[in-house]
């Protein structure tokens, strides 16, 4: 359509084609401003959670026994959500949870977690609830990982049910 436009405009009185170069640019970049509104990924608006919060520990339950540790293997059951600043504790929807499910087993700072995870959990002792606002710089940055959009900031409930030496079943 724009092209037809274009062409009908361009053509002089006696039919011959006059392009005028300020008529055809002001076309083309109107033509583009009307579309681009309109084309996923060209705007400025975000595609999810966006609002960015400091990294952050709380415990919401005292565990006891020694504290974990770089190299210890931590049996935890989380639950997580998308950071919202407008509601409570920061918890916006949640996306994942291991509650009622198999709990989660990993080797403290080893990097086999996020790095809110690695950072955040170090000297958290059995049978404790820790929160934890994760944001992007510690969790996935850039990157979309599964249903967590680029550049997202992170709540987490933990709880860690054991710490051992070696990996357990």
């Amino acid at each position: 359509m724009l092209h037809s436009l274009v062409g009908a405009l361009a053509m002089g009185a006696g039919g011959d084609q006059v392009i005028n170069l300020r008529v055809l640019r002001f076309l083309v970049l109107a033509g583009l401003t009307a579309v681009i509104p309109f084309v996923p990924g060209c705007t400025k608006a975000p595609t999810g959670p966006s609002t960015y919060a400091a990294f952050a520990q709380t415990d919401l339950r005292a565990g006891s026994g020694p504290g974990a540790a770089t190299g210890n293997v931590l049996t935890v059951h989380y639950t997580a959500w998308f950071y919202d600043a407008s509601n409570a504790e920061g918890k916006g929807v949640q996306f994942e949870t291991s509650a009622g499910g198999t709990p989660f087993q990993f080797v403290l700072g080893s990097g086999q977690v996020i790095g809110g995870w690695d950072r955040g959990l170090v000297g958290m002792q059995a049978g404790g609830l820790r929160r934890l606002v994760i944001p992007p710089s510690l969790a996935y940055g850039p990157v979309r990982n599964r249903v967590i959009p680029p550049n997202t900031t992170l709540v987490f409930e933990i709880q860690l049910v054991k710490i051992a030496t070696t990996v357990t079943q």
